[in-house]
């Protein structure tokens, strides 16, 4: 009779599990076994915890299937709450597998016990403890089941090792089906009516319910009815960024003409997102709880609309028949906000054009527009979380669905493992990580995983010596107080070298272009590593201006401390944006 780990992994199997990133643990040995014969899904074997989680969400975002990630109890499974954030603030599926202590010793202390349905219950969308082998394809079965269904988001199987090591009669259970929430015809008439009867409407899409039927569908619709499609916070992928009704994406630093054209709109859609904090501009864009445009939210998650912000029409619906039912509505005859769209995409065409001048002998805009120019429509760019990534907020123009991974959690350390799932799972298309110094560091161990696997993952490394983000709050808030944001980097390209990847170091724009070819040119892993001058900071404010706004603000608040009759007045936010 099989054992309790081989009927996890057949039950895996069974689900089309192409992938299952690990680091190995002796709390799981015989799962880890029931991979040897070769018969099921592919194990890559990951450096650290939190790499893998994060690849094990990565592989859930370019799927729309759970990603696994399997790690061993205490140490293993603290270190993988990283990716299980990532996935829960993302909304993406992903189920983590989580060797742990026998039955017999569970409560006595035992060697790296904790008590993990607890600890991941705030953390994860459930987490469960397996406590009889004949009930694991049950378990596995349920938790692939909610880690897709409604809001996506990660689940977490504890397994303890002798339900592992045990007998399971159990036969493997027919493979998950999800519901799909599908709007009816009179929902969508309702939808339709709200927004033709607008005269300012803009349409924000993004969350984890994606897909490229949802992207081809929301392009037909919005096509037809001239409407303004703005990007949620790194969704910029979602509509083809050549679309002429693409009018941008709100970031941490976005437009601010793009800024006020959604505060100035009569009527917002929402689909497929959650209203974050960045997306609604700290609350600013869409005011909470009430906003002053009309609001219309769709999401699967029946608790979602409504739930942060009062939406006017709550609509639980899945992005994909919802979009194809109101693509095949007739667009009203008048549609007042046109010359708006055209407006707002030229405005776009703009602001994401040529880069204004930079400190420094590489100018990360121009690298990003070069990349922009020379990547075919299938490139697939991967960004972690920083002030770097600024440049491909503003200056990436994303040719479709699934062109992008990044983290909406705003974790650093993302790109890394991301771009190694995103290889393994599309060997043909060329991955490229964009990385900071702080943010590579994070993560940077999996390397290594990309070398024993020969991936010709492009690392473009932006090293100015600092937490670029951190740094630049600080130069805001306490000027010339610098402290806790310095870094001390080795030579990042030699390092490359070392594991037998491509490696040079790049010190001007000219060099760039020279290295990224060479580095295309090679067959594995390669890592292009950037001197940038630490002004460049933002993609429109040098870090030396940055400080010196930082001191009049400064300045300000001790004249007003020293004058308490004038306080408050002409006093800046310390906590305003770049």
């Amino acid at each position: 009779m099989r054992h309790g780990g081989r009927a996890v992994f057949e039950q895996l199997r069974a689900n089309r599990v192409e992938l299952v990133f690990q680091v190995p643990g002796e709390s799981f040995l015989p799962l880890l076994d029931a991979f040897a014969d070769g018969d099921g899904p592919r194990l890559v074997t990951g450096r650290q915890e939190g790499g893998v989680s994060m690849m094990a969400e990565a592989y859930g975002k370019l799927t729309g299937r759970p990603g696994i990630a399997l790690v061993t109890r205490g140490p293993g499974a603290a270190n993988a709450c990283a990716g299980v954030h990532v996935a829960r603030q993302d909304e993406t599926p992903m189920v983590l597998l989580v060797g742990d202590v026998e039955r017999a010793q569970r409560h006595r202390d035992a060697f790296q016990e904790v008590d993990q349905e607890r600890w991941f219950q705030p953390l994860a969308k459930a987490a469960f403890r397996v406590e009889c082998p004949d009930r694991l394809p049950e378990y596995v079965h349920r938790a692939l089941h909610l880690a897709s269904s409604g809001r996506a988001g990660p689940v977490v199987l504890a397994l303890p090792e002798d339900v592992l090591a045990a007998p399971c009669p159990t036969p493997t259970l027919a493979p998950v089906r999800s519901a799909e929430l599908v709007p009816s015809a009179e929902q969508v008439a309702e939808l339709a009516g709200r927004i033709a009867a607008a005269t300012r409407p803009v349409v924000i899409v993004g969350g984890g319910a994606w897909s490229q039927a949802a992207a081809r569908a929301l392009a037909a619709w919005a096509e037809a009815w001239e409407l303004p499609v703005v990007a949620a916070f790194r969704c910029q992928d979602y509509l083809d960024n050549r679309h002429p009704c693409y009018v941008g994406d709100l970031n941490l630093a976005p437009d601010p003409e793009l800024v006020q054209a959604v505060r100035d709109a009569d009527v917002v859609l929402v689909v497929g997102s959650r209203i974050d904090e960045i997306t609604a501009g700290g609350f600013a864009i869409l005011e909470a709880p009430a906003p002053r445009q009309r609001l219309l939210h769709a999401h699967p998650d029946p608790d979602v609309p409504g739930g942060v912000l009062q939406a006017e029409y709550p609509l639980a619906a899945h992005p994909a028949p919802l979009l194809a039912r109101l693509a095949a509505t007739e667009p009203p005859a008048a549609r007042p906000w046109s010359a708006r769209t055209r407006a707002l995409r030229e405005r776009w065409l703009r602001w994401s054009g040529r880069p204004d001048p930079a400190p420094g002998r590489i100018h990360p805009g121009e690298v990003v527009r070069w990349l922009c120019e020379q990547l075919g429509e299938r490139a697939l760019l991967c960004h972690g979380a920083g002030n770097f990534s600024g440049w491909i907020h503003r200056y990436f123009r994303f040719s479709g669905y699934r062109s992008q991974l990044a983290p909406r959690s705003g974790s650093m350390g993302y790109a890394l493992p991301a771009a190694i799932a995103a290889k393994l799972l599309h060997p043909e298309r060329e991955v490229i990580c964009w990385s900071g110094d702080g943010d590579f560091q994070m993560t940077l161990q999996e390397f290594g995983t990309a070398c024993a696997n020969g991936l010709a993952v492009r690392v473009v490394l932006l090293d100015n010596g600092m937490y670029g983000t951190i740094r630049m709050h600080q130069e805001r808030r306490f000027p010339d107080r610098v402290v806790g944001t310095e870094l001390v980097n080795p030579d990042f390209a030699a390092w490359a070298r070392a594991y037998g990847a491509y490696g040079a170091r790049v010190a001007s724009g000219d060099e760039f272009r020279d290295a990224f070819r060479e580095a295309q040119r090679s067959d594995g892993p390669a890592l292009l590593h950037l001197l940038i001058d630490p002004e460049a900071i933002t993609t429109r404010e040098s870090l030396s201006a940055i400080r010196e706004a930082g001191r009049g603000r400064r300045r300000e608040q001790e004249a007003a401390s020293s004058h308490p009759d004038r306080a408050g007045a002409g006093a800046a936010d310390p906590e305003a944006g770049p």
